[in-house]
């Protein structure tokens, strides 16, 4: 069953400043992943945990390594949303403390 795809603001935003090619292998990999989202073996997402500078624990990651891309998602189970909340360049550091940063923002929002 694929789950489906919902996108925070923010995230929308970095989808539309890709390149059209980028785009267009981003949105292939999200679909893809859709379909499967849970980590392995059932599906295809990569579990993440608590970094040096983030805590990222019950998120989950589609590395794009030929494009040097991320995309951090969360998922919710009621109603079967894969949620992304970041697509952002390889750079563990700055992704992941943005997808934190994104995460807070939109806890707060609401409350």
């Amino acid at each position: 069953m694929k789950w489906t795809v919902e996108y925070i603001k923010e995230a929308q935003k970095d989808l539309r400043k890709l390149d059209p090619y980028v785009r267009k292998l981003v949105l292939k990999a999200i679909d893809k992943t859709a379909e499967r989202p849970l980590p392995p073996p059932e599906g295809l997402g990569k579990p993440l945990g608590n970094h040096a500078l983030s805590s990222l624990s019950g998120f989950y990651k589609i590395k794009l390594k030929n494009l040097g891309y991320r995309v951090v998602y969360e998922l919710v189970r009621e109603g079967n949303v894969m949620k992304i909340i970041i697509i952002s360049v390889r750079d563990d550091e700055v992704v992941y403390k943005e997808a934190e940063y994104r995460i807070q923002s939109f806890i707060k929002s609401k409350k």
